[in-house]
């Protein structure tokens, strides 16, 4: 029975921590499979929920981190090394960046047959200046020759690693997209919404409008928080944005929200506990223009309370809530980068701006709001389109094939 080493850089909420556990649990039973990760960041939700929800268990390696420190990433190559001599892998399939590098060096040292390497996304633009910029390029050039074959989730991303970034050629790439099981953003959403809008004071009249993701400069929230203050200047309409997430710029962008004039609300977060909690009586927290509502890991009450779900991201491989968003049959306006464009229809169930647009973004934002058709018509666009390419039976079909070859 061939056996798999999977390696992630650490169980936080987004789509490696899905596809690494999807993959997990559903590859043919013709496979072993062996799911290790890095520890999770202080300022990050943890998602063990998911991996404990399908029944997989996996290791963790407290010295694998995000953060390059050249003493601890020694100390998780040589853990890696000695889990290969131990489980004796016949692929190592490794998941982002620091994973990519520590996994694929220390199979590549240890003859593993098949090396692969998931690219979730990648740092070659709006993460570092150009000095470093070009060392990682070079470092993943290097990789990438170390390894059998390269995973795109894209394929603009594809396009990004060929053409763009000059990673290696094309004919060792494949395109797989993540897959997800959606089957909970189609469920009770009416008793859901209800749910939401009542925790958190929404009227009926009022627009909700939701950003979800990590609190870091990557996501660009500055631009959400900016197109949010300029759309309630211009608008007549009545409405509320949810920051849903948490991360290390969280103190400043509520400094941000202030300066821009926003009124802010801390509303209570969802406990777990079913819809019981706070689904009737009063509002919980006073009316206001922006909350922050931290982590919530029932993200499906969300976009089941929200209008429109907003993305205002620098770079992205394959953005999560995109995906979830059209599966509940919410509009969405985003901008356009990385595989953005692969993800939404444009002009049909997504907006779509140039990064960093403030004109664009309050245009694109306040036609949605205004326009109840409009909103209604692109909301119902978008389930057939992700559930027919984004789901977890697809991602695990195209993995298998492609391990079968690579092992042929």
């Amino acid at each position: 029975m061939p056996r798999v080493l999977r390696i992630i850089n650490r169980f936080n909420l987004g789509g490696p921590t899905h596809n690494a556990a999807y993959l997990t649990r559903y590859l043919p039973d013709r496979y072993e499979t062996l799911l290790v990760g890095g520890s999770q960041e202080a300022t990050e939700e943890g998602s063990h929920h998911i991996l404990h929800a399908l029944g997989v268990e996996a290791r963790i390696l407290p010295e694998l981190q995000r953060e390059v420190a050249p003493w601890r990433d020694r100390g998780a190559y040589r853990r890696i090394k000695q889990l290969i001599r131990e489980f004796k892998p016949d692929i190592v399939h490794t998941h982002a960046a620091k994973a990519g590098a520590v996994g694929r060096m220390a199979a590549a040292e240890l003859g593993v047959k098949a090396i692969v390497h998931t690219f979730h996304g990648h740092v070659f633009h709006s993460y570092f200046g150009p000095v470093r910029t070009a060392m990682y390029k070079n470092i993943e050039r290097f990789l990438a020759r170390r390894s059998s074959r390269i995973i795109a989730i894209s394929e603009r991303q594809k396009q990004e690693l060929v053409d763009e970034h000059r990673i290696c050629p094309g004919d060792k790439v494949s395109v797989i997209p993540l897959g997800f099981d959606l089957s909970r953003f189609r469920e009770d959403r009416a008793h859901k919404r209800a749910f939401f809008r009542k925790v958190y004071g929404v009227a009926d009249d009022e627009i909700a409008i939701a950003i979800v993701g990590r609190l870091v400069p990557i996501k660009n929230h500055d631009l959400f928080l900016e197109a949010i203050a300029a759309v309630a200047r211009r608008t007549q309409r009545r409405v509320r944005a949810f920051i849903v997430g948490d991360g290390e710029e969280r103190e400043r962008l509520e400094a941000r929200a202030r300066e821009l004039g926003l009124s802010l609300a801390a509303g209570p977060r969802f406990n777990g506990h079913g819809f019981g909690h706070g689904a009737t009586g009063e509002a919980m927290v006073p009316r206001a223009t922006l909350t922050f509502t931290s982590w919530i890991k029932e993200v499906d009450i969300v976009y089941a309370g929200a209008d429109l779900v907003v993305l205002t991201s620098l770079n992205e491989g394959t953005p999560v809530s995109l995906i979830e968003a059209q599966a509940s049959d919410r509009a969405v306006v985003t901008t356009q980068v990385g595989g953005v464009e692969n993800v939404v229809q444009r002009d049909r169930s997504a907006l779509l701006c140039p990064p960093g647009d403030l004109a664009a973004m309050t245009e694109a934002i306040l036609r949605v709001v205004e326009d109840d058709a409009l909103r209604d018509h692109m909301g119902g666009q978008g389930w057939d389109f992700v559930r027919q390419r984004y789901h977890f039976t697809r991602l695990v079909d195209d993995t298998a094939r492609l391990y079968d070859a690579l092992l042929n």
